[in-house]
């Protein structure tokens, strides 16, 4: 077994190896592919033999170099980080079987810079979740960036250079103008920028201004889309359904509400939160958030455009639940980070297979494609149904933990907008799959046309792993307590 120190620098290595050597062979096809799905798997296996470490390893640092006194680049492992870990490598993996299918079943071309981009996405989340301090987390999260922005500018029409340059506008201007600004400013008054558990600014500002440097942290963790910074996830939507997975589920969106979590215990600390209010601006802010990207999903008829404002929504969740700052709160924004991540990659899954197999994009077009595609919907009802939250489905355990964190805070009018939310969730999901699965295809026809293998395979996994997770957990519960 690799003890902490190889096991990180593996978890950096492996994709950067397999973004190599698919340059290298980036003119054989196949290879590429192999080699694709071969660095996921190696990817999972290192995250796997991280876990197996144990808690014995927690908070021990393994410092590369100092930027400045100080300020190393440094990697330690935490249970937060080790979910989000675990959460990216093993949903990397089946969105490269999906990946694969999707591209060569639409004919994509440039899959050679389409599957180096993932790879080095996939580095950058690596470096996220173990990162030790806010300086490192702050350079992957910015690698992160950058190597997604050929991804959703992918397809090289107007529209998507128009879409990408949106997405990576509002991601460089929130991170750089506001993130940027707040690790300085922790740096400042603390003289580090260390993840410490409870927090390292404890009598270091007043209670003023922690509610202004929480609130730089908030909007600039722009991958957390809080209104108004949340244009760039819609308008990301023009690229591959592959990438809107991989920016739903595996890597962006995921990094920003991770990041939120990260800043909130081990910089400012719960009980520093609790009692000088520095998240009371945000937990308004966030509610709003989670309640107006669900209307807003209601009016749309573009299938991915309503996925989109419904991750906005479900990222809210998880930033509500990290403001309000209370254990179970967050420990339902930590489990809403897997929770939410199995349920909407199936969503997009699902949402690819359905172009795959008919070209059509909008809702409205969809009525009775549930007799055509019947494992395409019956994944999406599963996944659908996870989302909103109710059992034996596994997004039933993270909503309920939020909800009692809210109660716990004495936040009754927030318990009360996760109810209301929950409601707008089933208003804007489930007409989908009762008009596919109970109405009549608009142009009469029910002969079975599922999506290639490699396109329905993987969203049948995602699926299933919706029911499978309910049961286990109580053991997520036990390692984030």
């Amino acid at each position: 077994m690799m003890d902490l120190n190889q096991s990180i620098w593996a978890s950096m290595l492996v994709p950067l190896v397999g973004a190599v050597l698919i340059y290298i062979f980036k003119s054989q096809k196949r290879i590429i592919e192999i080699v694709f799905v071969g660095t996921a798997l190696c990817l999972l296996g290192v995250t796997v033999s991280i876990v197996k470490l144990g808690d014995a390893v927690f908070h021990q640092t393994i410092t590369l170099f100092e930027f400045i006194d100080s300020v190393p680049f440094a990697f330690h492992l935490e249970p937060l980080g080790i979910l989000y870990a675990c959460v990216a490598s093993g949903l990397w993996l089946v969105t490269t079987i999906y990946a694969i299918g999707y591209m060569n079943a639409n004919k994509e071309k440039h899959l050679a810079r389409f599957y180096i981009c993932f790879c080095i996405a996939m580095l950058a989340v690596m470096g996220i979740a173990y990162a030790a301090n806010l300086l490192t987390l702050f350079i992957f999260y910015e690698v992160l960036t950058l190597s997604t922005y050929p991804l959703v500018a992918h397809k090289g029409t107007d529209t998507a250079k128009a879409g990408a340059r949106v997405y990576l506008g509002i991601l460089l201007s929130t991170s750089i103008g506001f993130l940027l600004i707040a690790i300085l400013w922790t740096w400042s008054a603390t003289g580090t920028l260390d993840f410490t558990p409870g927090g390292i600014l404890e009598d270091k500002l007043s209670n003023e201004l922690l509610v202004l440097l929480f609130a730089l942290y908030a909007f600039g963790i722009g991958k957390a889309a809080l209104m108004p910074f949340h244009r760039w996830l819609p308008s990301a939507m023009v690229a591959p359904t592959p990438v809107s997975a991989l920016l739903h589920a595996v890597a962006v969106v995921k990094a920003g509400v991770f990041c939120v979590l990260k800043v909130t215990v081990y910089v400012f600390g719960i009980d520093l939160l609790q009692t000088s209010d520095a998240n009371i601006p945000i937990v308004w802010v966030a509610t709003a958030t989670m309640l107006l990207a669900s209307l807003v999903a209601i009016q749309q008829d573009n299938f991915k455009a309503r996925l989109a404002y419904s991750t906005i929504s479900q990222l809210a969740y998880i930033v509500l639940g990290a403001a309000l700052a209370t254990t179970t709160s967050i420990i339902g924004s930590s489990m809403h980070l897997a929770t939410h991540a199995v349920g909407k990659i199936t969503l997009f899954f699902c949402a690819g297979a359905i172009y795959t197999a008919t070209k059509k994009t909008l809702v409205s077009e969809l009525n009775g494609l549930g007799r055509t595609m019947p494992f395409t919907f019956t994944a999406y009802t599963i996944a659908a149904v996870s989302i909103i939250g109710l059992p034996p489905l596994v997004g039933s355990w993270s909503k309920w933990f939020l909800i009692d964190g809210a109660v716990s805070a004495d936040q009754l009018i927030i318990a009360v907008a996760f109810l209301i939310s929950t409601v707008l969730n089933i208003i804007y999901l489930v007409p989908i799959a009762t008009n596919g699965f109970l109405l009549k295809p608009d142009d009469g026809n029910t002969k079975i046309n599922e999506a290639p293998f490699a396109v329905v395979m993987p969203l049948c996994v995602t699926a299933v792993l919706c029911f499978v997770m309910f049961f286990f957990m109580p053991v997520i519960y036990e390692f984030l307590s």
